[in-house]
């Protein structure tokens, strides 16, 4: 798997070395007004009225910007009520403080497409906003894209409850957003909440940019189920700056394929130069995960993040079924309070063995984790196996109180540490 650096340094360094492009340091908002003209829903037979399903005619909007040269779909204040909706070329979406675009909640408005899911290519359920092949597409705030999944989390814990290896492809959910084959997107300023399945799933996208924005789902009462709040697939170039994430699984979460030959598959592949920075994590299974579906991941960034409650801050899921290589991942100026920070386990939901001759060992090499001040139950929840090798981990200018007190650089080959500081004892 070729990696290729993009141009323009801005200054600053990926793990690897390579030069970060200046594009990463833009996170200035998108201006509506230069997006040519506004196609206010409501102006175009769409009623102000939640309880109105209204797929049919938000999309002849959609379709009508799309045919007169493109513009801005424009949700004013009022919800309303939609199944899948397609975005094409040259339209932006645009919902107005108080605007809601609200999900029906019944599987059969979300008609079954060629898709990608939990790092497979297959037929699938569309989501609620959909965008495939589109250059410059925007979807801006401050209104609120909401999934409405109630009804779908409940029948999923139904489903899992009578059938415990119910997997999440059987229980018949949609996702919030789904880019794919997409360039030059800016997600920004709006609440994406309350999604039935995955909140933003991007596929084969690059150069895209999420910006101050809110995605959560609750994670007490009825739970929502694999509400991953962005998943990145096969992806490069992605920025994610700003933005608060709270749901009931991980956070950012890095895909590309899954299975003993996945490797070899060519709808899979790897990501690489993805940037997580100034985020706020409420409740998360992750803050970072690379895994379950991933191969090859490669200049992966967190920085200057703050945790306030998250399982797990990053997690290395390691499938015995899958070859994968995790490298060159750096955790920089973190802090707050966590279950585990760093989690290296195998991982084997849902996995299926088969027999290769020549599976390759799977690798994580050159993760750095610095300036970090953390209160942990377990700072260092690191397993070995012979599925996996482990090496070249830094742990530089950290100060952490960890309840396991489990440190142990031996685990890992070749780590560095310098200046780590573990409940008051500085470690050497």
């Amino acid at each position: 798997m070729a990696f290729t650096a993009s141009a323009g340094a801005s200054g600053g360094s990926f793990p690897d070395g390579t030069d970060i492009p200046a594009w990463f340091n833009d996170t200035s908002r998108i201006d509506i007004d230069t997006l040519g003209r506004k196609y206010v829903i409501t102006s175009y037979g769409v009623k102000n009225d939640s309880t109105l399903l209204q797929t049919e005619a938000i999309q002849r909007v959609i379709d009508l910007a799309a045919a007169e040269g493109g513009g801005v779909i424009v949700v004013p204040e009022g919800t309303f009520l939609s199944g899948s909706l397609f975005f094409k070329q040259g339209t932006h979406l645009h919902i107005c403080r108080g605007g809601v675009i609200k999900g029906v909640d019944a599987i059969k408005y979300y008609p079954l497409v060629k898709t990608r899911m939990e790092g497979q290519t297959l037929n699938y359920f569309a989501a609620l906003i959909n965008a495939d092949g589109l250059n410059g597409f925007t979807i801006t705030g401050p209104g609120t894209i909401n999934g409405n999944g109630l009804r779908f989390w409940e029948e999923f814990w139904i489903r899992r409850k009578f059938n415990p290896d119910c997997t999440n492809l059987e229980a018949l959910r949609p996702r919030l957003v789904y880019l794919s084959h997409c360039t030059n997107v800016q997600v920004q300023d709006v609440r994406l909440i309350n999604s039935a399945f995955w909140t933003n799933h991007l596929y084969r996208c690059h150069h895209v940019k999420y910006i101050g924005c809110y995605i959560f789902a609750p994670t007490s009462g009825v739970k929502a189920p694999s509400s991953d709040a962005v998943d990145i697939d096969n992806c490069h170039d992605i920025l994610i700056s700003g933005c608060y994430m709270s749901v009931n699984d991980d956070a950012v979460v890095l895909k590309g394929g899954k299975g003993t030959f996945a490797d070899k598959d060519p709808d899979n592949g790897p990501n690489y130069n993805v940037i997580v920075q100034d985020c706020t994590y409420g409740k998360v299974h992750g803050c970072l995960t690379l895994g379950s579906e991933s191969l090859h991941n490669r200049n992966i960034v967190m920085r200057r993040c703050i945790f306030n409650d998250a399982n797990r801050v990053l997690w290395l899921k390691m499938r015995p079924d899958t070859p994968q290589h995790y490298e060159y991942v750096s955790l920089e100026t973190l802090s707050g309070r966590c279950g585990s920070f760093l989690v290296v386990r195998p991982w084997t939901q849902f996995y299926k063995p088969e027999q290769r001759d020549d599976m390759p060992m799977s690798v994580c090499n050159n993760i750095s984790v610095s300036n970090v001040d953390a209160t942990c139950d377990n700072f260092f929840d690191v397993g070995m196996s012979d599925k996996y090798r482990l090496t070249d981990f830094s742990f530089v200018n950290c100060n952490i109180t960890d309840s396991a007190n489990s440190f142990d650089k031996s685990v890992i080959e070749n780590t560095r540490i310098k200046n780590l500081v573990i409940n008051g004892k500085k470690q050497k």
